[in-house]
């Protein structure tokens, strides 16, 4: 069944795909079990396990704004967790808890050519973006500086923590303090000044569609923001490709391969030096889970490669 609203799906997607949102909002604490969540079936998790001759890369699709109810997780992930010599993020974890996150967020965020926000979004789209400001008790002048893309991603932080989402329950964050913990070597794929590149490098016109869509239907991203969980939850890849790729694919081809392709094309050279370097270390992968799905995914990437490839899913082996 296709979304009400296409594109604030592809929207929501990026909260699957990149990071860097959830840690402007988000405390350095890992997630203790949840006491009224423990009778609730932890998530299937989204494991795959990658091998050559010597070497093992556990890949695990993350969802970066989780709620303290998706607490314990699977046994499989602390498995992985366990056997892995060390750990890999989208962002090195210094970098995701750098309290000059803030001031880089919001320098990205603005325009560059001396732009206002309501110079770009149509006077309908304006005055409804006013209006849902205004409920929220703040004044839309506060983001007339501020390019759409942040101005969208702000609104859909800000409508995820009422709903209990916090960048304080990922999966990033909780396993970046398990690594630290046990004294696991953490890094990342990528720069945090990278995230913050793609974002501000999205054109302007799928920035304008993005955040002309939500401010439009905001409880249409409430109930798609809820479904997006609970495909992850129920550890079904499948259903977060058909329905948050296929839509960003479709809506904002561009903003999909930077954030996507791209993203995922200069990651999988490093996953392949994990596996074909010298020695048996083992590695726990932790990327948001668009990026292993699809055509475009590194699954499938890897599995062209010509890796050993098998999906680890107690839960999936008990239905």
């Amino acid at each position: 069944m296709r979304p009400r609203h296409p594109f604030v799906a592809a929207v929501l997607a990026t909260a699957l795909s990149l990071a860097v949102l959830p840690s402007l909002a988000k405390s350095p604490t890992a997630v203790a079990a949840n006491p009224a969540a423990e009778a609730a079936a932890p998530p299937v998790p989204l494991l795959w396990q990658v091998s050559d001759d010597d070497n093992t890369v556990y890949l695990l699709g993350s969802f970066h704004m989780l709620k303290s109810s998706d607490y314990p997780l699977s046994d499989d992930i602390q498995a992985a967790f366990d056997d892995a010599e060390r750990v890999v993020f989208e962002v090195p974890p210094d970098q995701v808890n750098d309290p000059a996150n803030t001031t880089k967020f919001l320098q990205a965020a603005g325009f560059a050519d001396g732009r206002k926000l309501s110079q770009v979004l149509a006077p309908e789209t304006y005055d409804k973006l006013s209006t849902m400001m205004a409920a929220a008790g703040q004044p839309v002048a506060a983001v007339e500086r501020f390019e759409p893309w942040f101005v969208n991603l702000s609104l859909v932080m800000g409508m995820a923590q009422p709903l209990g989402f916090s960048g304080a329950h990922g999966l990033d964050n909780h396993l970046m303090q398990l690594a630290g913990k046990a004294g696991k070597p953490a890094s990342g794929l990528e720069s945090l000044d990278h995230q913050l590149s793609v974002l501000d490098g999205a054109p302007m016109d799928e920035q304008v569609l993005g955040l002309s869509e939500l401010v439009e239907d905001p409880a249409a991203a409430a109930r798609e923001l809820d479904k997006l969980h609970q495909s992850w939850r129920q550890g079904d890849l499948e259903a977060l490709r058909r329905y948050a790729i296929e839509q960003m694919k479709e809506k904002t081809p561009e903003t999909y391969r930077l954030v996507n392709i791209e993203r995922n094309q200069a990651w999988l050279p490093q996953l392949r030096e994990m596996l074909d370097g010298e020695g048996e270390d083992d590695v726990l992968v932790v990327v948001g889970a668009m990026h292993l799905a699809g055509d475009d995914g590194l699954i499938e990437g890897l599995r062209e490669a010509g890796y050993r490839i098998e999906r680890i899913c107690s839960a999936c082996s008990a239905d």
